[in-house]
């Protein structure tokens, strides 16, 4: 590595924030292909120097897109539990998000019940286990405004299983852990990740975003840190294709 090169890789681990999504794959990226590294590093560590929102926040944002269960990615959930515990979050807080990373999961049966109660109408088909059932949680959620109608199908199918599940979630969304904006914005995160792109979720969750206080630079904000988390393939693949490259030089050698 020339010393200009090697002075861009140490440049771009330094800041801002220690590069944001970045492992020490970006060294080596900046060895091999300085022009677009500094590029796409410009680009995916806009939200950290920009501070449109506060950086315990996108951090928070990041351990969201990390470990939810459409990624569950290790390290870059290392990455930012240590750095959103540097920038002042509790806990309680990471804890409430690895919470909210689990539940989402939920979607599984917003997409999958509407297309079994259709499909089991067109074949006749019809549950002989369906019977009246006390929901208390899904009761008081609708008391207080807080039901979803796409719930509708699995509270149908399911009623006792759905009641628990929601019994789980609300737990997680009513311990003012958060205030009700920052709520939205993580919601926004997992429902919008790359991974995930559940269209219904992200459309509610904006439109409650906005009604809790959110500004529009806010929301787009957490949409670009969805897109940053596409450097993942670089952070995974870069160190695999240097070492496979060191062994086919090794083997190689006389």
């Amino acid at each position: 590595m020339t010393s200009n090169r090697q002075a861009e890789a140490n440049t771009a681990t330094r800041s801002p924030h220690r590069t944001g999504p970045w492992d020490a794959a970006v060294g080596t990226l900046h060895e091999w292909d300085p022009t677009w590294a500094r590029a796409c590093v410009k680009m995916t560590t806009g939200p950290w120097a920009h501070e449109v929102m506060p950086r315990k926040l996108v951090e928070l944002v990041s351990v969201a897109l990390n470990a939810a269960c459409t990624n569950l990615n290790p390290d870059g959930t290392r990455r930012h539990i240590r750095a959103a515990l540097e920038a002042g979050a509790t806990r309680d807080e990471i804890l409430t998000v690895l919470k909210m990373a689990s539940v989402m999961s939920i979607h599984s049966c917003s997409l999958g019940a509407p297309i079994l109660l259709e499909e089991a109408k067109v074949a006749g088909v019809s549950s002989s286990k369906m019977q009246a059932t006390a929901t208390p949680a899904c009761d008081k959620m609708k008391t207080v405004r807080q039901w979803n109608s796409a719930w509708d199908p699995f509270l149908e199918l399911a009623p006792a299983w759905t009641d628990e599940f929601m019994a789980t979630g609300a737990g997680i969304y009513g311990s003012g852990t958060f205030s009700p904006k920052d709520i939205e914005l993580l919601s926004i995160a997992f429902d919008a990740s790359y991974t995930h792109m559940y269209a219904p979720g992200t459309r509610r969750h904006i439109k409650g975003a906005l009604k809790a206080g959110a500004t529009m630079e806010e929301i787009m904000e957490v949409l670009k840190l969805c897109v940053v988390q596409g450097v993942q393939a670089c952070n995974l693949g870069v160190p695999i294709l240097a070492d496979e490259l060191e062994r086919r030089r090794i083997g190689a050698e006389p």
